[in-house]
């Protein structure tokens, strides 16, 4: 259940005039002298008022856009804190503060004491509001549909619950005591179903922690200051008003506390899905940097060192045994004895040159070798021609890998032998006609591949750049309108260079087309055209059948309803979106996580890919690209980097597209002017215009 946005305005309107009426009934209520006592509302006027002043502050909550901007939950709870929070203390403080200074005749039943009792009333009221649908955003994030009608229900019968006690009927005791607590354990309930303490980083842990404290102890003074204020409250208001507030201060403090425990219990867990998460993002620049290396020696070493960050491992050795001489021989505190001696032993077991994992050294064969360590994982570097090594990793404690350290870790192994082996290959071929021929071919093919005309409306602009560093390239891009106003749009990398990629990126685009289209058998709208994670789990689906096994493609899956207002995007392993908020006049990253396509090529790629909705607002301005732009570098051998492309959209996000992506690329020209392109350049500008046709009409 929810409220359209445009009624938000005149909620707002709604809630001022009832706050008002409630002060002025409370005034003429508490002081019949003002009007010479011609005038006296009855005490259930002023219920009626404060009751309808409250659905109209919560229905106005509900109404807003949502407050939590993708996975910011800092963000979310200190606006909460800044904003109502801060006000609200502000009032009771100034209240007590001129209680204290006042004289004699600024007592409790002064009018000075009603007005300021009474706007205390309304801030505390909007507090409530925004904890509420803090709280409900926590509760609801990444949630099914029966949990959102969970919510629905209890919202209602919470709601119906308070509201009662504005009543001048008092229920049996025993049936209060029964219905609150169904409540508070109901709330309770939904408060341990909480997804959101996962998504946590070390630095956001401990400022979550104090900003619920926080909250906490504003509702706990709120508490002391209904109770403190109950004595002479009967001057102001019927006694029921009263014990409503408190009420609903006691359960906003209850449920805050709640959420305290379920985000204490779950940081621990929390941290678990934290380095899941960084050895993945790992996994994923391994990906990247492995397509830089020039040399073999520079392969080896990306491909060392990032395979020790992802499983974060105690000690590693890569032991190659190729006889020439690749200029790599790296150790990662492994005395060459000790590396020797795990090599005999697994000779020795006829497992030199496979795939390994031990998780419990000390209590197998290897126990004799006296190694420090709990745990083992061999990783070969093997093609079907040739065998160039191993790789040891090492962990002091068992238990420390799983299958899936070795199944991913072995994607990169085949992508880190395929580099070594397309080195060799380009030093020995790039100087034959056939080759040149071959690429002139694809290069034709590509450019086939590439949309010529772009889509027009009168919601956007775009505006599109790409160019290859070699005779073919691996970027792609292409749109599709969908019905219903909507628009997708896709771009990528695929792995590699030459004949190869410029095949994939056909198939790429064949699947794109194949995939995107209307399904006859949906059930309803919603279902006839696949979402982005759906899309990707589909093609990393289709891609694996016919992908080489140490290729993948990055890219990217944004469908725009622009007629809406928003769009919903899913990232796999492709560059960071840079977005302009318009609303807030500032340029960020979308931070998401996702796995290339063709890393995994089973039904667990799915839980490596996530969708992100995001509303769009005129004016706003997304730049996609591709990982050439980043990576282009200067005389002194320095990236362009992320940070510098940001700068540029500050400087430029008011301009329309096309002025927008000239001044990105004045900028990387002239930073990588006399250098050579390293890798392809692909860059996709939309600006949602800033008169939209719906606020035209």
């Amino acid at each position: 259940m929810s409220f359209p946005r445009k009624l938000c305005p005149f909620l707002s309107f709604f809630a001022v005039l009832s706050w008002m009426g409630l002060l002025g009934g409370t005034l003429l209520y508490a002081h019949p002298e003002l009007t010479g006592g011609r005038i006296a509302p009855p005490g259930w006027l002023l219920l009626v008022l404060q009751a309808m002043f409250i659905v109209a502050v919560f229905m106005r909550e509900r109404a807003a856009p949502e407050r939590l901007q993708g996975i910011d939950f800092t963000g979310l709870l200190r606006q909460l804190l800044l904003r109502p929070a801060l006000w609200a203390v502000a009032g009771v403080g100034v209240h007590q503060l001129v209680q204290l200074v006042s004289g004699p005749g600024q007592g409790t039943g002064s009018v000075l004491y009603t007005v300021f009792y009474t706007l205390n009333v309304g801030l505390f009221v909007l507090l409530l509001a925004h904890t509420n649908y803090a709280w409900r955003a926590l509760v609801l994030f990444r949630s099914n549909e029966r949990l959102r009608r969970q919510w629905v229900w209890f919202e209602v019968l919470l709601g119906a619950t308070l509201l009662l006690r504005l009543l001048p009927w008092t229920p049996p005791m025993g049936l209060a005591s029964a219905l609150l607590g169904v409540l508070a354990a109901y709330g309770a309930y939904l408060s341990g179903r909480q997804k959101w303490v996962a998504f946590l980083n070390r630095r956001q842990k401990l400022g979550v922690v104090l900003f619920q404290l926080a909250i906490i102890v504003v509702m706990g003074v709120f508490v002391a200051y209904f109770l403190y204020t109950r004595p002479a409250f009967r001057l102001v208001g019927p006694a029921t008003q009263n014990a409503f507030l408190l009420l609903n201060a006691f359960f906003a403090g209850f449920y805050a506390l709640m959420g305290l425990l379920v985000t204490l219990f779950n940081l621990p867990t929390a941290g678990v899905f934290e380095q899941k998460r960084e050895e993945i993002l790992s996994l994923q620049r391994l990906t990247q940097l492995i397509q830089r290396g020039q040399t073999e020696g520079e392969v080896y070493s990306m491909f060392f060192d990032s395979a020790i960050q992802t499983v974060q491992a105690d000690a590693a050795w890569l032991h190659l045994t190729d006889a020439r001489d690749p200029g790599f021989e790296p150790r990662f505190q492994l005395q060459p004895d000790q590396g020797e001696a795990i090599r005999q032993q697994l000779s020795h077991m006829q497992l030199l040159d496979l795939e390994y994992l031990n998780n419990e050294l000390g209590a197998s064969s290897f126990r004799k070798l006296a190694l420090p360590f709990g745990s083992l994982m061999v990783m070969p570097l093997s093609s079907s021609k040739r065998h160039y090594g191993n790789i040891y990793l090492l962990k002091e404690h068992t238990q420390a890998f799983d299958r899936e350290n070795l199944s991913i870790l072995q994607t990169f192994a085949s992508q880190t032998v395929l580099s070594i082996e397309n080195l060799l290959l380009i030093q020995a071929s790039m100087h034959t006609q056939r080759v040149q021929d071959e690429l002139k071919i694809a290069s034709a093919v590509q450019d086939s591949l590439i949309p010529k005309n772009l889509p027009i409306d009168n919601w956007f602009e775009i505006s599109s750049y790409a160019v290859s560093a070699t005779e073919v390239g691996g970027d792609f891009y292409d749109f599709l309108h969908l019905p219903g106003r909507r628009l997708a749009v896709l771009i990528g990398d695929v792995s590699g260079k030459g004949v190869t990629a410029a095949f994939h990126v056909a198939q790429m685009k064949g699947i794109f087309h194949a995939l995107m289209q209307e399904n006859p058998l949906a059930r309803n709208e919603r279902e006839k055209y696949p979402v982005p994670s759906r899309f990707m789990a589909q093609a990393n689906d289709a891609l694996g059948r016919c992908l080489e096994k140490s290729a993948f493609i990055t890219a990217s899956l944004y469908i725009i309803d622009y007629e809406h207002g928003g769009f919903v995007f899913a990232r796999a392993g492709h560059c960071h979106t840079l977005y302009y908020h318009s609303i807030k006049e500032e340029v960020s990253y979308f931070q998401t996580a996702g796995l290339g396509l063709g890393i995994i090529r089973h039904d667990g790629y799915e839980k490596h890919i996530k969708n992100q909705f995001y509303d769009y607002n005129p004016g706003d301005v997304m730049v996609i690209y591709t990982d050439g732009i980043v990576e282009a570098r200067d005389a002194a051998q320095d990236e362009y980097g992320e940070d510098r492309l940001l700068r540029m959209l500050e400087q430029s996000y008011y301009l329309d597209a096309e002025q927008i992506k000239a001044h990105i690329l004045a900028d990387l020209h002239e930073f990588s002017k006399g250098q050579p392109m390293h890798d392809d350049q692909t860059l996709l500008v939309i600006k949602f215009k800033s008169a939209q046709p719906e606020a035209a009409l």
